[in-house]
């Protein structure tokens, strides 16, 4: 039975679930950040998944980049498959905006994370979740 790993539950809140991801926003008002996490046991790696899943993970990806898009404007997006930390398949979609906390590093190490407040973190999860459906 699929269980998000540890790290990703306390770092996230989940926006949304989509026909096979779980949609999550990571609590860091800095930039704007989804992960995506694939709901099958085991997955560690996108290449291994089937071409099926695999298909329907790239559509989801691009799902999540177009919200992000239409709701910040991003300068530019990060997409990526890290896994160093947390071996659970999962992938990022990040915000980047000239001059930002991390600007032009990646975002991961940088700095400490800065948690919404609940009020914003629950209107972004709304929004993020209108503009997905």
């Amino acid at each position: 039975m699929f269980e998000l790993h540890p790290r990703l539950a306390a770092d996230t809140v989940e926006v949304c679930r989509l026909p096979l991801s779980h949609l999550l926003l990571m609590d860091d008002a800095r930039f704007p950040w989804l992960i995506l996490v694939p709901a099958r046991t085991g997955a560690r790696e996108l290449h291994r998944l089937d071409p099926v899943d695999r298909a329907q993970l790239l559509d989801e990806i691009v799902r999540a980049s177009t919200a992000l898009e239409t709701l910040f404007s991003p300068d530019k997006l990060n997409v990526g498959a890290l896994g160093n930390l947390v071996p659970q398949l999962h992938v990022h979609v990040v915000v980047r905006r000239v001059g930002d906390a991390a600007w032009p590093g990646p975002v991961w190490g940088s700095g400490s994370r800065e948690p919404y407040a609940a009020p914003a973190r629950e209107a972004l999860r709304t929004r993020l979740a209108a503009a997905l459906a």
